[in-house]
């Protein structure tokens, strides 16, 4: 079914709202749904879909709910002095700021970071 909230442009296209094109983005993300089968049932172009879909990911549709990573709260590893002669050892400085370990990297964002920064780094995170 088509949307009947489109209004066209003057060049004869199709201007769909914002809201009509988050929501089906937001779909088209969902495992399982065929992107062109979701577009097809609404009358639009798959190619353009597969773009909204991009752009929602990227976060450019504003505020929205942009999902959650899994997420693990670890202490950090505590140095004891060891029973030889050697001094012992120091604990590093604690640091503030959010770290997400993968197997091949570590991601660190401080926390002078500004909204803006974070949703572009979960955003390139979640591609």
């Amino acid at each position: 079914m088509a949307n009947p909230t489109n209004r066209p442009s003057r060049k004869g296209r199709p201007n769909h709202p914002l809201e009509f094109k988050r929501a089906l983005a937001q779909r088209a993300c969902e495992p399982g749904v065929s992107v062109s089968k979701l577009a097809q049932e609404h009358g639009i172009n798959a190619n353009q879909l597969f773009k909204w879909r991009r752009h929602f990911r990227a976060g450019l549709f504003g505020t929205s709910d942009v999902g959650l990573l899994p997420v693990s709260v670890v202490a950090a590893p505590v140095q004891t002095a060891s029973s030889d002669s050697s001094p012992p050892s120091v604990a590093p400085a604690v640091q503030h700021g959010i770290e997400i370990a993968f197997t091949d990297c570590t991601v660190r964002i401080g926390e002078q970071a500004d909204l803006a920064t974070l949703r572009a780094v979960v955003a390139l995170l979640r591609r």
